[in-house]
């Protein structure tokens, strides 16, 4: 079961970042503009385009992190890059809330934090 709650929380994760690349690579000024109503100047989202996309890249990455430790076969090695990848999320995640808003720790970070507690379990016990 434990198993299980690690590989779920891990493709949520990936899941997210994934549709995080998609927000902020191709709709920041349509979905990206609804997402961060209120944090960011409506007149601001045209001319910060371009910064978006990188970040959105760079969610795109830490998917393809995630991604990629389901692919492989030992499972010692598998566990320790999805740790890695998840750690990112999560160190991200709470530089966000503390730079940001504090929202982003519940919406990124928790639920790396939550998967790195599965995987970890699903590792010693």
């Amino acid at each position: 079961m434990i198993a299980i709650l690690a590989l779920v929380c891990t493709a949520l994760v990936a899941m997210e970042h994934i549709y995080i690349l998609w927000m902020e690579m191709f709709a920041w000024e349509t979905k990206g503009r609804e997402t961060f109503k209120g944090s960011l100047p409506d007149h601001l989202f045209t001319p910060t385009k371009g910064l978006a996309a990188n970040q959105g890249l760079y969610n795109g990455f830490l998917a393809a992190g995630l991604i990629w430790s389901f692919f492989i076969d030992d499972a010692g090695w598998s566990s320790n890059i999805r740790l890695f990848f998840l750690g990112c999320v999560a160190v991200a995640g709470i530089y966000g809330a503390l730079s940001a808003s504090r929202k982003i720790f519940f919406v990124q970070a928790l639920p790396a934090l939550l998967a790195i507690l599965f995987v970890l379990l699903e590792r010693y016990v």
